[in-house]
């Protein structure tokens, strides 16, 4: 009897480490989400470059990188919908790099592969061409350093003011400094692996990324973003 419910307790544990988002605190990596029945996402993560000295993160519930990378389950007609495709910003000009490294296919780290955005609250947005089923929503961010980046919402719609018709897919802004809702996702520790976001089935053409500054600097940057679905 006590054997059993030891058994059930870990089992537990370990449903509680399996989320939409990929792995959470205290989790080895590897896990499996998304799609139940679906096909493991093949994502091409980029080389591990770290460099300089991280500053702390005061970021409660922060999750740590995994140590070997996570595993996302999709349906297996969604394919790649964002590469090559128009992004705009609520920054009309960045401070490094341009817009269109955000879907250029390249998640390397280091100079001359990432936007860099002012400070405070700043959105980009991926213009899908047309409506589709998402997903998938996978973000890197400056990732040669270990930081956490603050205020990150995912909202996808069909509207490119996202006026009306807004999902939103992933929201760990705790402190609603975006004044879109209190997230409930938990913060993160960027690494090459970068955030697997579940897509949820939310239909929409555009998807609009926010955040607000990292624990490094007051800086929002950006090396790729790539939006996994179905066109409809």
């Amino acid at each position: 009897m006590k054997n059993k419910l030891i058994v059930s307790i870990l089992a537990a544990s370990s449903a509680l480490l399996i989320t939409g988002c990929g792995d959470k605190k205290g989790s080895s990596g590897g896990t499996s989400g998304g799609t139940p029945g679906g096909v493991a996402l093949a994502i091409d993560f980029p080389p591990e470059l770290i460099e300089g000295t991280p500053k702390a993160m005061n970021v409660p519930n922060l999750v740590q990188v995994p140590d070997k990378a996570p595993q996302f389950l999709v349906p297996k007609e969604a394919v790649l919908l964002s590469k090559g495709k128009k992004v705009t910003s609520s920054d009309d000009n960045p401070i490094i790099g341009s817009l269109d490294l955000v879907t250029d296919g390249d998640k390397q780290a280091g100079e001359g592969y990432f936007v860099e955005l002012l400070e405070g609250p700043q959105w980009v947005q991926i213009d899908l061409e047309k409506s589709a089923t998402l997903n998938a929503i996978c973000v890197w961010h400056y990732h040669s350093q270990k930081r956490a980046y603050k205020g990150v919402v995912i909202q996808v719609s069909d509207d490119p003011k996202f006026a009306s018709g807004v999902t939103t897919v992933y929201n760990n802004d705790y402190e609603d400094v975006s004044k879109l809702g209190k997230g409930s996702d938990n913060p993160y520790v960027e690494s090459r692996f970068g955030l697997i976001a579940d897509g949820k089935s939310a239909k929409g053409r555009y998807v609009r990324l926010y955040s607000n500054g990292n624990t490094s600097n007051e800086m929002n940057h950006y090396i790729e973003v790539e939006v996994y679905g179905v066109a409809q």
